[in-house]
């Protein structure tokens, strides 16, 4: 017995998809995918089988997910969002293992942004709409561009740092050690 929600206008062909997850019309899920508990899976959307996603995963609409995508808890993927999954791409020629491409937690990543294949963006990093985020994003950053480029730190909320790399929000506060942000 199934304990996801599933769109009568869906194509779910995966038995891996957690409890209270929800996938909606024109999504297609492939039979090896994994999909974690309290998901939502939007409108027009394609899941390979070598994709895993988390718990609390959000999907927004037209985005597809290419094998070789890791997509930890809690993270945000806006609409349209493009993932790669190959460096040198070729009709008919498939590379022996694809590139891994992790999203750490709490990831959010805007409309649009284009995420080039072999890359990690850290825990609660963000990315900006329209991005092409070419290189490792590291944790707690706001990047943004083409390519993406760093533009600041941020809390685990989501609100941009201060320059005493306090939140202006929740009042967390960070210390810099070796260009890494942690929380005190």
């Amino acid at each position: 017995m199934k304990h996801y929600f599933t769109h009568p206008q869906a194509i779910v062909e995966s038995e891996e998809i957690g409890e209270d997850t929800r996938i909606w019309a024109f999504a297609h899920i492939l039979p090896n995918a994994i999909i974690g508990s309290n998901c939502n899976i939007n409108d027009h959307t394609f899941i390979e089988n070598d994709v895993v996603l988390g718990d609390n995963v959000t999907v927004k609409s037209g985005v597809y997910i290419w094998d070789g995508v890791r997509i930890k808890d809690n993270v945000f993927i806006g609409p349209n969002v493009t993932f790669t999954n190959d460096l040198r791409p070729r009709s008919k020629q498939y590379p022996s293992v694809f590139l891994e491409t992790i999203l750490e937690e709490w990831v959010s990543i805007g409309a649009n942004a284009t995420i080039i294949a072999g890359n990690t963006i850290g825990k609660y990093a963000m990315v900006g709409a329209g991005s092409l985020v070419t290189k490792n994003i590291p944790n707690n950053t706001l990047w943004y561009g083409n390519p993406a480029k760093f533009k600041g730190y941020i809390c685990n909320c989501g609100e941009k740092l201060n320059q005493q790399f306090s939140c202006p929000t929740c009042a967390k506060q960070y210390s810099l050690k070796n260009e890494i942000i942690i929380e005190n």
